[in-house]
C-alpha cells in the first residue's frame, strides 16, 4: 500500500535474517512467515480512511484488531514487542503488564499519541523511536532516556545502484494533498519538463481535479505498480521529486531514490533536508516557481553520492542495530518488573534472545 507497509515488511524480513523468531501481528495478507491476522482486511479496504475517520464504526474495527493482537502479546511471552501502530493505548496496555516494547513513532505527533509516550517518559521498559532528529523536538524540548533517534532503513538489496538514466522525472508515493502531487505537477508544467506518476490514489477528488487535466504525454500516470515494476522506474529517472504538504517525519521516497543512485528535488519540510542532504536540491516548502527552477537543473554530478549517502546513514543494518538498541535496553528493564502471568503462556525465551542481541 505505502510506506509503512514497505517499511514493516523489510523490518521483519531483517530482523530473522539477524537470527530472530517474528511473529508479525497485522491484517491478512502478508507474506511474513508467521502471521497472526488480527483482522480480515486492512481497515482502509473496508472503512476508508477518508469516508470513516471518527466514526464509531472504524474506532471499533481498530480496536477489536488491536486487542486480538494485544491477546496473543500476553499468551505468547514474547520477549520485546515492536509496536508500529498508530494505537495509543497498545502503550497504556504494555507498561500495566511489564511487556517490554519499542515503539517507533512514524508520524508527527497527535494529541493522545503524546500523551501516551509522555506518561511513558522514564519507564525504561517502553522505549521509544522517532526517525529523524528533526522529529525528536517535536515530541519532547527536554531529555528523555527513552527517546530515541532510530533513522529508516533501506534494503540495498532491494533498492540497488543503477547508472540508467532517462530524461522524465518521477514522482511516486500516496496521491492525496499531504504529498503535494498537485504542486509537482504545476512545477512540471510550468518548466515544461516530463513527468511520471506512480502511486495510489488515496483521494480520488484531489487527483480528479489537480492531476488528471495535465495528464498527455509529457506528464503521464503509470498507476499503482508492483515493487519492482515501481523499482525499474525509480532506477531510470533523471530524478525523483518529493512534495510534502507537511512536516514529513523522515521520507522513505527520498531515501529509495538515492539508494538507486537518483538524485532527488524536494520541498524543504519535516526531515526532507536531514535525509537529502547534497544529494539533489531542497527548495522552499510549496514554492512551484523553485521546484520548476529545480526541475531543469542538472544533477549529474552529485549522482555518484547519492548511493554512497545511504549506504552511510539510512542502510537497514543500521537502523536494526538502533532497534536492536532499544531492544536490549526495553528488556533489561522488564528483567526487573515481575509482570502477570497470563493463562496458557508458552515458554519465554528471554535468555536466548539477550544472548543474540549481545
Amino acid at each position: 500500500m505505502g510506506g509503512m507497509e514497505s517499511h514493516g515488511h523489510a523490518l521483519v524480513r531483517a530482523l530473522e535474517q539477524r537470527g530472530h523468531a517474528v511473529t508479525l501481528f497485522a491484517a491478512k495478507g502478508s507474506d511474513a512467515p508467521r502471521l497472526e491476522a488480527i483482522c480480515p482486511a486492512p481497515y482502509e479496504a473496508i472503512y476508508p480512511w477518508t469516508v470513516w475517520r471518527g466514526t464509531p464504526a472504524l474506532d471499533a474495527y481498530q480496536r477489536a484488531a488491536f486487542a486480538s493482537a494485544w491477546q496473543g502479546v500476553r499468551t505468547g511471552r514474547f520477549d520485546v514487542v515492536h509496536n508500529n501502530s498508530l494505537f495509543p493505548e497498545l502503550i497504556a496496555w504494555a507498561s500495566r503488564d511489564g511487556q517490554a516494547m519499542v515503539s517507533s513513532q512514524h508520524v508527527p505527533p497527535f494529541a493522545r499519541m503524546k500523551q501516551a509516550v509522555s506518561a511513558a517518559f522514564g519507564d525504561d521498559r517502553q522505549q521509544f523511536t522517532v526517525t529523524s532528529h528533526q522529529q525528536r523536538a517535536l515530541w519532547t524540548q527536554g531529555a528523555a532516556s527513552n527517546l530515541h533517534v532510530v533513522h529508516n532503513g533501506i534494503d540495498l538489496a532491494v533498492w540497488p545502484d543503477s547508472a540508467r538514466r532517462g530524461n522524465r522525472l518521477l514522482w511516486f508515493g500516496r496521491i492525496t494533498p499531504n504529498k503535494g502531487l498537485r504542486e509537482a505537477v504545476a512545477a512540471a508544467a510550468q518548466a515544461d519538463v516530463p513527468l511520471d506518476i506512480i502511486g495510489a490514489i488515496e483521494d480520488a477528488e484531489y487527483h480528479a481535479e489537480f492531476v488528471v487535466p495535465a495528464l498527455g504525454s509529457a506528464i503521464r500516470y503509470l498507476g499503482h505498480l508492483s515493487g519492482a515494476a515501481l523499482r525499474n522506474h525509480v532506477a531510470a529517472a533523471r530524478a525523483v521529486v518529493v512534495t510534502p504538504m507537511w512536516d514529513e517525519p523522515f521520507g522513505l521516497v527520498a531515501a529509495e531514490a538515492l539508494a538507486c543512485g537518483v538524485p532527488v528535488i524536494a520541498f524543504d519540510r519535516g526531515a526532507m533536508r536531514e535525509v537529502v542532504g547534497d544529494c539533489g536540491a531542497i527548495v522552499p516548502a510549496g514554492d512551484v516557481a523553485a521546484l520548476a527552477a529545480a526541475m531543469l537543473a542538472d544533477y549529474g554530478t552529485v549522482a555518484h553520492r547519492c548511493r554512497t549517502r545511504i549506504e552511510a546513514l539510512f542502510s537497514v543494518d543500521r537502523m536494526i542495530d538502533g532497534y536492536e538498541r532499544c531492544y536490549r535496553r526495553a528488556i533489561s528493564a522488564a528483567a526487573d518488573f515481575p509482570a502477570p502471568e497470563p493463562a496458557e503462556a508458552s515458554a519465554s525465551s528471554c535468555a536466548s534472545t539477550a544472548a543474540l542481541l549481545a
